[in-house]
């Protein structure tokens, strides 16, 4: 979720979803304790529960960038063992540390030692030529024997040589039942599922049987969906989601944003796919991507972009 899972975009995610836990991107421990941790770290109150997604290898590291965390306010702290990203495997930590289950085990530990907070790991099924079952074995009993809270998965193995990062999220094919069979393996500890579930159908599939379900590219792509989750995973007695309502929170949010000296470009990007297929969807993020880089471009430009759906017919699509 690098470049995507910002404070903009969980800001705005809130908007249609108030249960569900939202991520950061993920941040390295070195640049939470070197850099501008305002910039990095700072939220909006109203996107909690937030967890704070870390990337690293280095224990002590680890640990520091976790109480950092959690002074800013974060309500879980997240292990990063799942991106393939050619960044991550120069820094030793990402996917390539299925490979080293000890060292997660270690900065789990480390994590646990110094936070009050629920610790979770993120994970691939294995690396390269890997054998998934003893590979997600091993990393799982280590990230639970120190303590992690939870185990999310994403279904399918990371190819760090030969496949782009890209590739990685679409050419390993997916492998749901061993997921399944580490659950079996775990039945008292959380098992969460990730990689190609699009819908809250398939969701609700998965929630049969494991623990929990992460959306990414689907909750990016297609925003809207997460206005059902509440009433359909949580089962709340909540009415259809109000998508117009979505958008025009943004208004006040970006006017904030831009008087700050912040580009309405950066408010904009997650809403793009707010009405995905629905009429004037093209229309509405024709308008978001053009006039949202715009200089001096400020809220009227959802008001715009809405305007332009409505004469599409996109607003009517809405209250049927």
């Amino acid at each position: 979720m690098i470049d995507w899972t910002d404070r903009h975009c969980r800001y705005f995610h809130r908007g249609l979803t108030r249960r569900a836990l939202l991520y950061t991107e993920m941040l390295t421990a070195d640049a939470l304790i070197h850099g501008d941790r305002d910039r990095l770290l700072g939220f909006d109150a109203e996107e909690h529960p937030v967890a704070l997604q870390l990337g690293g290898s280095d224990a002590a590291k680890l640990a520091e960038a976790a109480r950092i965390g959690a002074d800013f306010g974060y309500d879980e702290i997240n292990l990063n063992v799942g991106c393939p990203s050619d960044r991550v495997q120069s820094g030793t930590f990402g996917a390539c540390l299925m490979r080293e289950p000890e060292v997660v085990g270690r900065g789990v530990a480390a994590m646990k030692a110094v936070v009050d907070l629920p610790v979770t790991v993120k994970c691939r099924l294995g690396v390269d030529d890997q054998d998934i079952e003893t590979a997600l074995d091993a990393l799982a009993d280590l990230a639970f024997a120190a303590g992690a809270d939870a185990l999310w998965v994403h279904a399918r193995k990371a190819w760090l040589q030969g496949l782009s990062p890209k590739e990685n999220r679409d050419v390993p094919p997916l492998d749901y039942d061993r997921v399944y069979r580490l659950k079996t393996r775990w039945p008292d500890r959380f098992i969460g599922i990730n990689g190609g579930i699009t819908d809250l159908a398939a969701a609700k599939a998965h929630l049969e049987t494991v623990d929990g379900v992460m959306l990414g590219r689907a909750a990016y792509q297609d925003p809207g969906l997460l206005g059902g989750v509440d009433r359909e995973i949580y089962g709340e007695e909540a009415s259809a989601p109000d998508l117009i309502a979505a958008a025009r929170r943004m208004c006040a949010y970006a006017e904030a944003h831009c008087a700050a000296g912040g580009r309405m470009a950066a408010v904009t990007k997650p809403m793009i796919g707010l009405f995905h297929g629905r009429p004037g969807a093209r229309i509405w993020r024709r308008i978001l991507t053009v006039e949202g880089v715009k200089a001096g471009a400020g809220p009227e430009v959802i008001e715009k972009a809405l305007a332009g759906l409505a004469e599409a017919g996109g607003l009517e699509s809405l209250a049927a």
